[in-house]
């Protein structure tokens, strides 16, 4: 059984780019979704779509790369864990590569980019960062 369902998503994209795939086929939850939909508002991923089947149903994301096959995420890490969750203030918020990365934060207003969260003055547990 799985513990850490976030972590697994983050490795299954991370495989993906090394090996240098088009798209990367995730279990779904609604957190998941909520990550997945960032990451294509912040342009890291091209497309990404809902699969429905007889189970939980499944993302498939479509990765970006440029014509020299660079992904446009160079990196991507969990930050909370179940073992240990990270919580931030607005004024603790963690900046990503000086602004050029995000950080994913889940607040009482939904799963928001760290930006987000400085504009609408509200923290939330810091679920990773990418770049």
């Amino acid at each position: 059984m799985l513990t850490d369902q976030i972590a697994d998503m983050f490795t299954r994209i991370r495989n993906a780019l090394q090996a240098k795939k088009r798209t990367v086929t995730i279990p779904a939850s609604n957190l998941k979704r909520e990550i997945t939909r960032i990451l294509h508002e912040t342009h890291f991923i091209n497309k990404y779509a809902f699969v429905e089947d007889s189970k939980q149903g499944q993302i498939k994301i479509l990765l970006k790369y440029n014509d020299d096959m660079k992904s446009a995420i160079q990196g991507i890490e969990r930050i909370s864990k179940p073992g240990r969750k990270a919580f931030a203030s607005v004024d603790s918020l963690p900046k990503v590569l000086n602004g050029m990365g995000i950080a994913i934060v889940s607040t009482s207003k939904g799963v928001l980019t760290d930006r987000q969260c400085r504009k609408i003055n509200v923290g939330g547990e810091v679920i990773g960062k990418v770049w």
